[in-house]
């Protein structure tokens, strides 16, 4: 591959996503090296003031400073955009770095946002907290129920906002239908993609506007690094993100890009993989819990929804006991292999019990409105045999009483 050949849509656009994961947005320096370069740099200097003053204007691409542009930064940007079937892409801090300024750069005082009811527990606080406090109204409803998201626009709504597969309940909303309706009233669909990740989902082949990410999930994938990315339109992300994103500086540090491109070259593997482990510790968890939400399993309320927009399951999946809070956490302390952790799209196996951890702060009433019980545990699925997570498993049910 030649130099600048990574950043040449005209040919890295052909390429299968595969080959886009390992090679797409990689630009060599003049030392031609293998693994993408690491610009660990606040700065840049200039050979003349006019090239600067060019820079500042918009009429030259170089660099400028790192809170607008890095060499290492750009291409990890570029991967994801290629992965994604967008235009453009700017990477952020974390995910509610991602999250928080995919919203903010696009709503005003006056303003009013239609969001689910299952979400991540920060993403609930942006609609239920932050964003009322600065003039936008927001309606919650059951990202499930078509009906549901037609009936709460306004003559002033401006954004959907959603996850599929939501965090921890598994919901999956149709995307054809909700974005398909946000487009033919004006309103900007914005879709968090990171329990998928374009491997194994494309909102945007569906309608999507904007798609959002916790990169430090399956993309990176190996508990290392936060990162965040939000993903549309030339226009959207020139246009709307970037002068937020500019004067605000949630930006992404060089190093964190850089782990990030690394943790890209092996997450079509990764994904397939721990995707193939979930379904085979799925199966064998429904036999033996009250309920379980997995999508890729028949007993799933919108599995054959989840199959029509899904390449594969994920890593991730929920089930709830009978006995509550005291019945989880017996459970989680029974468990040898796999690790107690909040964290999810890690190569290794995790569980967490989201009323205590993920979803505490929505309080008692709020977990209920969200489906979210006491007994609830979310698993990851890591990329160990399938076969010692589930005989873990099997040993804490037994202790946990099941």
């Amino acid at each position: 591959m030649k130099r600048t050949t990574g950043q040449d849509r005209s040919k890295t656009s052909q390429w299968r996503p595969a080959t886009q994961a390992v090679r797409g947005g990689t630009w060599r320096s003049e030392q031609g090296e293998t693994s993408e370069a690491l610009f660990l740099t606040s700065g840049y200097s200039y050979e003349d003031a006019g090239t600067v003053a060019a820079r500042f204007a918009g009429e030259d691409a170089g660099m400028t400073y790192s809170r607008l542009q890095n060499p290492t930064v750009q291409m990890l940007e570029e991967r994801i955009a290629l992965l994604e079937g967008a235009e453009a892409c700017r990477v952020q801090a974390s995910g509610m770095a991602a999250m928080t300024a995919a919203l903010l750069c696009q709503l005003s005082a006056g303003d009013h946002m239609v969001t689910a009811r299952a979400a991540f527990g920060s993403c609930r606080w942006l609609g239920d907290h932050l964003l009322p406090r600065f003039g936008v109204e927001v309606t919650v409803v059951d990202a499930c129920d078509n009906a549901a998201w037609e009936a709460a626009i306004r003559p002033n709504t401006k954004v959907f906002f959603f996850e599929t597969p939501a965090n921890p309940t598994m919901d999956i909303a149709d995307l054809e239908y909700i974005c398909g309706l946000a487009r033919a009233h004006g309103i900007t669909s914005v879709i968090d993609n990171a329990f998928c990740t374009p491997v194994l989902q494309r909102p945007l082949e569906f309608g999507a506007d904007v798609v959002a990410y916790s990169a430090t999930k399956l993309m990176d994938g190996q508990g290392r690094v936060l990162a965040g990315a939000v993903c549309g339109s030339e226009t959207f992300i020139n246009e709307k993100l970037l002068p937020f994103q500019r004067n605000t500086g949630p930006n992404l540090s060089p190093f964190n890009a850089w782990v990030v491109l690394k943790g890209l070259e092996t997450l079509d593997l990764r994904a397939r993989r721990q995707s193939e482990n979930a379904l085979k510790v799925g199966r064998f968890v429904e036999s033996r819990v009250p309920r379980i939400l997995h999508p890729w399993l028949e007993s799933h309320p919108q599995h054959n929804l989840a199959r029509r927009q899904m390449v594969d399951c994920g890593p991730i999946f929920s089930f709830v006991l009978d006995g509550g809070r005291e019945q989880a956490h017996a459970l989680l302390d029974a468990l040898e292999l796999v690790d107690i952790s909040n964290n999810i799209g890690d190569s290794r196996s995790l569980m967490c019990h989201p009323a205590s951890t993920t979803h505490h702060n929505m309080g008692p009433e709020g977990r209920e409105a969200m489906g979210i019980s006491e007994g609830m545990l979310r698993l990851n699925v890591g990329l160990e045999d399938p076969e010692d997570v589930i005989e873990d498993i099997d040993r804490a049910l037994t202790k946990a009483g099941l």
